[in-house]
């Protein structure tokens, strides 16, 4: 492909992803491949640069942009190198009109920006939008983090996190026969973090109640030993049937799996009512705190959707506190770093439940600022993604 119909193609895509955005369609990532699968003549190389055109796009608009051309034309303007690339050529995007509208350029809508905790400042916006590292994850089942660095040299340990080793950004780890045998799970630091966090222990039996694909079940797995029973549930059946092959790699032998009905959940889980000693809850949210690896979720966030959301983590942290056992512990977490998604919410579960206590002081050190009755992590202060994270205790 000549380098204008790269610029074409990307602009073809950020057309499918910025109407995905805004009809709550397919994430970036499987369009991008969607559309790589279609256009089975372009090369490597062409797939690298129009991938690299699309991201850069992606984080230089602060909103679903009217379409592709428009996005790409706001990247343009910084760039006199790709503008000249808009030439007419074959297959390539039309030569530039001097009044051609541009999409806005920036972090976010500032009504987005509005909402965001008060510690997230001006120096976060643009750590909240860099590249991010790619994060790996000992299992301790199998192997240790000493294990990983004479695998990955090339890497350096993560602050805080015992079997976090770092990568830079865009690794092939899980390439490598060491993922495929179970020995490490590419996770964030933030989510390491959160599920040490917990503080969950052999021998304990503990609830996931937002499982997804499991990374977090099988950290808090490895944490324990694999001599801890977990439930692990979720209500898309898709994501949750990514766990058990990957519990199988990982030799976490203690994992269950329940697929729970949307609005059941209480009733589905009757048999754990009081019973768990440690319920962990990774709320659906606005996934404001990871742009850095998904950037197009900024296009995603509108008033209704959090509402949504809302909603929806109110929900899920009552359900959690009646799994919980008497002086058993919570641990509620978003990838968020919106107020109402974090020291809010958790405010409002304290006013809700008296006798319910909040903890203090189970990061580790320089990790996470305290935010209400709970702490917030964020990409320039911790180095990992945006993440919001209380613990909770119940009464005795």
């Amino acid at each position: 492909m000549t380098p204008a119909a790269r610029i074409q193609a990307a602009i073809e895509i950020i057309d499918a992803i910025a109407a995905a955005a805004r009809d709550g369609g397919a994430p970036a990532d499987a369009i991008f491949a969607e559309a790589m699968r279609a256009r089975r003549y372009a090369g490597s190389k062409d797939r690298r640069a129009i991938r690299a055109h699309v991201y850069d796009a992606i984080r230089t608009v602060r909103s679903a942009p009217p379409s592709g051309r428009a996005a790409m034309l706001a990247l343009a303007g910084a760039k006199p190198d790709l503008a000249a690339l808009f030439d007419g050529s074959p297959y390539g995007p039309a030569p530039i009109a001097a009044d051609e509208p541009r999409a806005e350029t920036g972090l976010a809508a500032q009504a987005l920006i509005d909402l965001f905790d008060p510690l997230v400042g001006n120096e976060e916006h643009d750590a909240m939008l860099r590249r991010a590292p790619l994060d790996l994850r000992a299992n301790r089942i199998k192997t240790t983090r000493d294990e990983l660095a004479t695998l990955f040299p090339e890497g350096g340990a993560i602050p805080g996190a015992p079997d976090g080793w770092r990568l830079p950004p865009e690794t092939a780890a899980a390439q490598h026969p060491a993922y495929a045998d179970g020995q490490f799970e590419v996770q964030d630091a933030a989510s390491q973090y959160a599920s040490a966090a917990l503080d969950a222990a052999p021998g304990q039996a503990i609830v996931d109640l937002c499982a997804g694909g499991g990374g977090k079940t099988l950290a808090i797995a490895s944490l324990t030993g694999n001599d801890a029973a977990i439930l692990a549930c979720d209500t898309n059946r898709a994501r949750l049937q990514q766990l058990p092959p990957r519990a199988g790699r990982a030799d976490a032998t203690r994992i269950e799996t329940r697929l729970l009905n949307p609005g059941q959940e209480s009733a589905m889980l009757a048999d754990w009512q009081g019973g768990a000693a440690r319920v962990f809850i990774d709320a659906p949210c606005s996934g404001s705190g990871t742009w850095r690896r998904s950037p197009e979720l900024r296009w995603r966030v509108t008033p209704a959707r959090l509402e949504r959301h809302l909603a929806d983590q109110a929900k899920l942290i009552d359900i959690g506190a009646d799994l919980v056992a008497p002086g058993g512990k919570l641990l509620y977490a978003v990838c968020s770093v919106i107020t109402r998604e974090g020291r809010a919410q958790v405010d409002d579960f304290l006013n809700r439940h008296p006798g319910w206590t909040a903890d203090a002081a189970y990061l580790p050190d320089g990790i996470g600022r305290a935010a209400g009755a709970g702490y917030l992590l964020t990409p320039a202060h911790d180095g990992c993604d945006g993440f919001f994270l209380a613990r909770l205790t119940s009464p005795c």
